[in-house]
């Protein structure tokens, strides 16, 4: 007799039967629950369960280092990144819009979480995240998504290059057992001296700076090197892995990984009194920003998977309302914010991973290890950490993207340059404004693209005024001076034909001209209904 949980091939072919007889049939048999089961099993069957397995080991092994180094840059304890980690995976994979997306720490939000706790302490970090998630989420219920993603790519790559800039600034200080300071030009300022401390000085420093370099060192040759039957093996795993078993045999004095044996103790629920000064205006500021700079980063990361695979497509507003919920949880348990990441959903895509399971997976793992073997954490050297944030930024800071973003124009170029270099010299939310600002403007320059030409004409005494493209204000200066070039006592036939778009600036400089060519012995001659009609307002009315 067979087993209940177990469906023959008949069984299977009978669940899909087109016949609704035989399909009724099968239902009076089998309980709703045994054909659940069947359709786990046609998952298991098909080997879709061992790919995400191996996937979310894959994706385990690379978050784990970079949940703990994220908190240590945010300066905040390993445990608010491991927290983050695990509801990323567990919480939002579960109902993210894009199911290969891995959500967590990431190294983008560092900066803007150390600059927080420096300035209002770690209490104000939990509301602050609150309110961002809230306010993604209710963007994702806007169906406002989509339009994270008309942010320019080059003020995106700006972004993430200062935001890698920033983060080396600061985990050099971190590879010496320092302290880093507040701004990215204090850090570097510092930097000459804090390495001349460290060489002179406590015995501490120079071996973790030792660390520091080793790890850098085996995570760039592994890259390199590694053969291709160990590609799955991330080079950030193998560092942390040789690097503390070394440190432990030789009994090395560096500054270690503190995590609570208890993970639960790491969270630190929001009081009504932090709650309410997030009402501040520089916590609202916070909350914009944290929501700003996570959704974008989120849905252009979420862009940047689904050039990586065949399956299903993201969900935009689905996406960000999942992040919102995700964060919002993570501001209630006290830990750091997140963001879909795309060096952990990479590794998920080229592990092979077919659904959402994986992602699930390796939060569960990272729940179970954080759980059951704190101790082992314990042993990892800050500087170990520091050394693999230290050449995460660095990649992060892509000189070849010039090039290619010069394709679209020098001006994108210049744009991913002085986002860059905005936010290394001020802050992270003042550089992306300044390059929004700079798109803005380019867009400007180049939607209001408009010939002018004063030609003669067949008769005597008139000229030819040819207008070609969009006349606006910002080609007032232009066509004033064209204008002013008119020769006295002529008749000037203005020419409308190759003229897309006039706005009112224009409109009235060419009116004024006209009102006033009588004192010169000058004419002006135009069909102003067609004119009128390269006016925005008046092509809506008619």
């Amino acid at each position: 007799m067979r087993s209940a949980g177990v469906l023959s091939k008949s069984a299977l072919a009978t669940i899909n039967c087109p016949k609704p007889r035989r399909i009724c049939v099968l239902r009076r048999r089998w309980p709703v629950q045994r054909k659940e089961r069947a359709v786990i099993r046609g998952y298991v069957s098909q080997g879709l369960f061992g790919r995400d397995l191996l996937g979310s080991i894959v994706v385990f092994l690379v978050a784990l280092p970079l949940c703990m180094g994220s908190a240590i840059a945010s300066g905040m304890p390993p445990a608010a990144g491991l927290i983050t980690g695990i509801v990323g995976g567990i919480v939002v994979g579960a109902i993210a819009g894009s199911p290969l997306q891995v959500s967590g720490p990431a190294a983008g939000l560092a900066v803007l979480v150390f600059e927080l706790v420096r300035e209002h302490g770690v209490a104000a970090l939990g509301p602050v995240v609150l309110l961002a998630g809230l306010i993604q989420v209710l963007a994702g219920i806007g169906r406002v998504g989509v339009w994270f993603r008309m942010i320019s790519p080059a003020v995106v790559a700006g972004m993430l290059s200062g935001i890698g800039i920033l983060i080396v600034a600061s985990q050099l200080h971190v590879l010496i057992d320092a302290m880093p300071k507040a701004r990215g030009l204090e850090n570097f300022a510092a930097l000459p001296g804090a390495l001349a401390s460290a060489v002179g000085g406590e015995a501490g420093s120079v071996a973790a700076l030792l660390v520091g370099v080793c790890t850098i060192a085996i995570m760039l040759g592994w890259e390199k090197l590694r053969p291709a039957s160990l590609k799955f093996v991330p080079g950030a795993l193998l560092a942390v892995v040789l690097v503390t078993a070394t440190v432990q045999w030789l009994g090395t004095g560096v500054k270690k990984v503190e995590v609570p044996s208890n993970l639960f103790a790491g969270i630190a629920l929001p009081t009504w009194d932090s709650l309410s000064a997030v009402a501040q205006p520089s916590l609202l500021v916070a909350a914009l920003t944290f929501a700003l700079i996570a959704s974008a980063e989120t849905l252009l990361s979420a862009a940047a998977v689904d050039r990586m695979h065949s399956g299903a497509r993201t969900h935009y507003d689905r996406e960000l309302t999942a992040q919102g919920i995700g964060n919002m949880l993570c501001g209630l348990l006290g830990a750091l914010p997140m963001t879909g990441v795309i060096v952990r959903s990479a590794a998920n895509v080229q592990a092979g991973s077919a659904t959402r399971m994986a992602t699930i997976l390796h939060g569960g793992w990272l729940l179970v290890f954080a759980m059951l073997l704190p101790w082992l954490m314990r042993m990892t050297p800050v500087a170990c950490l520091a050394g693999i944030l230290v050449y995460t930024g660095i990649k992060m800071v892509n000189i070849k993207q010039i090039n290619s973003l010069a394709q679209y124009g020098r001006g994108t170029a210049l744009i991913y340059l002085a986002t860059t270099i905005a936010i290394v010299a001020t802050d992270l939310l003042t550089g992306v404004l300044i390059g929004f600002a700079l798109s803005l403007l380019r867009l400007a320059l180049q939607s209001s693209r408009l010939k002018v030409g004063l030609d003669k004409h067949d008769q005597p005494g008139t000229a030819l005024l040819q207008l070609d493209g969009a006349a606006t204000f910002l080609k007032v200066p232009a066509l004033a001076r064209t204008l002013e070039r008119v020769p006295p006592n002529t008749r000037l036939l203005l020419e409308v034909e190759r003229l897309h778009h006039v706005d009112q600036a224009c409109l009235e400089l060419l009116a004024d001209w006209g009102r006033n060519a009588g004192t010169r012995g000058c004419e002006l001659v135009v069909d102003w209904n067609a004119l009128h009609r390269r006016v925005e307002g008046a092509r809506k009315a008619a």
